[in-house]
């Protein structure tokens, strides 16, 4: 099992610190890209409920290896940062997320925070709970009464302009009623109701045009509509919830400003209610998780709130979210329905995943007909079969899940399911990951599920770096018959007539792409072997292989001997830094597919790979051969510029320190490094110390 997979399975308390380190770059990373997918987007790939487990696996990391805690980690940002197409609007105050409770323990947590932060323990203050409505966040700007502008949440500091767009809502009035301050900033939520959804998807349907997934989708999409006449169409609603910025307070308390908000035209959530305990709380999440079907809008759960605006103030905020505000989400909605069919999909990195073909349900507004079913051993587990009756879970907006099956019901005639050892797609073998549930296509890039994610790898700026091409590019030319693998990059000028007459590409844009691909016709030796495609072999692992082999002539001769069982050459494989046993059987499997040597013998047609160049090191080096070990913050360099310089002198950088280790550079908020270096009396050297050991000192 490779280390990053082995960080993946391990509980939070079990992780070392160089493990938690990897886990939450996963995290993040992850993270992120479903932020991305779900505000800036409209196409999450996974439900709400796994979007939460991902951050609160993140935040338990990032608690108990404080060290490990950055700037800009996905817990203390929210949303994400505007699409192109659309004016920026910097936010007066910054639309921050909310905090998650799942349990009647989490709320009361939840008061004990408040009051323990007012210093009212024993006491009791006032909340409000409002439905949490599942929509696109909004804040609209008013001045002496009248609209100014419109943006959507983006990444909490700057949204969407969308004004044009939000003029034509009705809910959302234009002018105020009554005596409104001069400047009022308004906060709330656009949203779709699931009649008029429903009604939507099918004069979408009927036009032969893309229907949403769900109310909240197409809310979003209509809403980000670049021309506001579309969004006229598109049955928009809007409910006011908070304020932002204000020339003065227009009530002392929260459910004074609801009742201002109506005042001046806009539509409040309801039901809502205002209780002075928990209990009172509670109760009202519980009667509208009851009448949750009834409503004419999808919510996910209640928003409690502090309803005294000067203790909001003074409660205050705490990294992305208010001290004073909490959502409380509702458990995922449960239905039967029979499963018609199990169907094996290859994800893109090679994961053959079991999807399950039900009669469609209605669930939450949304017509399910597909559902995950995980993994092979999940299906044995549960003993799931095509005609059983099996009760799904609608955990968020995008594919359930099945849980499990109604026994009682189940069909004369049925079979167990036999998991596939072969790829549905290519025909390559299936590989059971040990250790772990999932099962793997060999064939890589060769394998069409994967070799548009193989082509967008090979784009990107840190491997090969091609401008004026990127994944939606590859995947739109990859529809298109352009592109079946990175070689056909390199002959996309055969086809510059019809490219330029594709939508949304035109004479310049093409012109810019056939320059971008021709700028890269030669490749550093390290980027190319990076962006090969060969399991776990990345950027790093590209840069020391390159060095090791310094041509690639040698990199192929050694890889296909090593495929072939020669000992010499695994052993020289194994031998060269961070590869270890594991990564060179992958660079073994890798050269042993005779149809990875046809797609390196097509891409060599194309391009020149340039041989790696050896930085020439200074033989009075003060660190040459020595161990480095960096850890914390520094001011005159960051941390991969410190390594970088580190390597260049000729010393050995490590991420953990031991009694091998030479110097520890220790620079702000260090962790566990330095801790273990003076246990050891390891030398250890600040940033100035450091800089001038190597002479760059100032």
């Amino acid at each position: 099992m490779t280390t990053d997979i082995l960080a993946a399975t391990l509980s939070v308390d079990d992780l070392t610190l160089a493990d938690a380190g990897r886990e939450a770059t996963r995290l993040r990373a992850e993270i992120q890209r479903h932020r991305t997918l779900y505000y800036a987007k409209d196409a999450p790939e996974i439900s709400d409920a796994e979007y939460d487990g991902l951050e609160r696996r993140l935040v338990a990391i990032e608690t108990r290896f404080p060290e490990l805690l950055t700037e800009d980690s996905p817990t203390q940002t929210v949303g994400a940062a505007a699409e192109a197409g659309f004016r920026k609007i910097r936010h007066s105050r910054p639309m921050l997320s909310l905090g998650n409770a799942f349990s009647e323990e989490d709320a009361r947590d939840f008061e004990q925070r408040v009051l323990a932060g007012l210093g009212l323990e024993g006491h009791q203050v006032k909340f409000v709970a409002e439905p949490k409505i599942d929509g696109l966040s909004l804040s609209i700007r008013y001045e002496f009464g009248r609209l100014v502008h419109a943006a959507t949440r983006g990444d909490g500091t700057a949204g969407e302009d969308v004004t044009a767009n939000v003029r034509t809502i009705r809910e959302i009035p234009s002018v105020l009623r009554g005596d409104p301050p001069d400047v009022l900033e308004v906060r709330g939520e656009v949203y779709m109701n699931k009649v008029d959804f429903l009604a939507l998807n099918g004069q979408q349907a009927a036009a032969g045009e893309k229907t949403f997934a769900n109310p909240r989708n197409a809310a979003a999409g209509s809403l980000r509509q670049l021309n506001p006449a579309v969004t006229a169409t598109r049955p928009l609603r809007f409910f006011a919830y908070a304020l932002g910025d204000t020339s003065e307070p227009i009530a002392d308390s929260h459910w004074g400003v609801r009742q201002k908000l109506a005042s001046y035209g806009f539509v409040v959530a309801h039901p809502a209610c205002l209780t002075d305990s928990v209990e009172g709380l509670l109760s009202h999440q519980k009667e509208i998780g009851e009448r949750r079907s009834e409503l004419p809008f999808d919510i996910d759960g209640v928003v409690y709130k502090v309803d005294s605006l000067r203790f909001q103030e003074e409660l205050g905020f705490i990294s992305k979210a208010p001290r004073w505000a909490i959502a409380h989400k509702f458990p995922a909605e449960q239905v039967r329905t029979r499963l018609r069919e199990i169907r094996i999909q290859v994800g893109r990195t090679g994961v053959l995943t079991p999807v399950g073909e039900v009669e469609p349900v209605g669930v939450g507004g949304v017509i399910v007909s597909r559902a995950t079913l995980h993994n092979a051993d999940y299906i044995a587990a549960k003993d799931i079969r095509v005609g059983d009756t099996v009760i799904l879970q609608r955990a968020g907006d995008v594919v359930p899940q099945i849980l499990g099956v109604v026994a009682d019901a189940r069909p004369d005639g049925t079979t167990p399911f036999t998991y596939p050892d072969a790829c549905p797609v290519c025909g390559s073998p299936a590989e059971r990951v040990p250790g772990v549930a999932f099962t793997r296509c060999t064939g890589g890039a060769i394998c069409a599920a994967q070799a548009v994610e193989h082509m967008k790898q090979f784009v990107r700026r840190d491997y090969v770096d091609i401008d004026g091409i990127g994944a939606e590019s590859v995947e739109e030319l990859h529809t298109a018959g352009l592109l079946r693998s990175v070689a056909d990059i390199y002959r996309l000028h055969r086809h510059a007539d019809r490219l330029k007459a594709m939508p949304g590409w035109g004479e310049k844009s093409v012109r810019q792409l056939l320059e971008g691909i021709e700028k890269r016709r030669e490749i550093p030796l390290e980027r190319l072997i990076a962006a090969l495609g060969i399991r776990e072999v990345g950027r790093s692992s590209g840069a020391v292989l390159a060095a090791e082999y310094t041509t690639f002539g040698d990199f192929l001769a050694q890889g296909t001997l090593a495929a072939a069982g020669d000992a010499a050459a695994r052993e020289r494989l194994m031998g060269v830094e961070g590869i270890g046993e594991k990564t060179a059987a992958y660079i073994a499997a890798f050269f042993a597919d005779a149809r990875n040597i046809d797609l390196i013998q097509d891409l060599l047609s194309e391009v020149t790979i340039l041989d790696h160049q050896r930085a020439a090191i200074a033989v009075d080096s003060p660190v040459l051969g020595k161990t480095v070990v960096f850890t914390g913050s520094f001011t005159a360099m960051t941390r991969n510029q410190a390594e970088a310089q580190a390597k260049s002198l000729g010393a050995k950088v490590s991420g953990s320190v031991s009694r091998k280790t030479d110097y520890v550079v220790v620079g702000a908020d260090a962790g566990s490094n330095a801790t273990k270096a003076r246990e050891l009396g390891v030398t250890m050297l600040d940033e100035a110390g450091w800089l001038a050991l190597v002479g760059t000192g100032g």
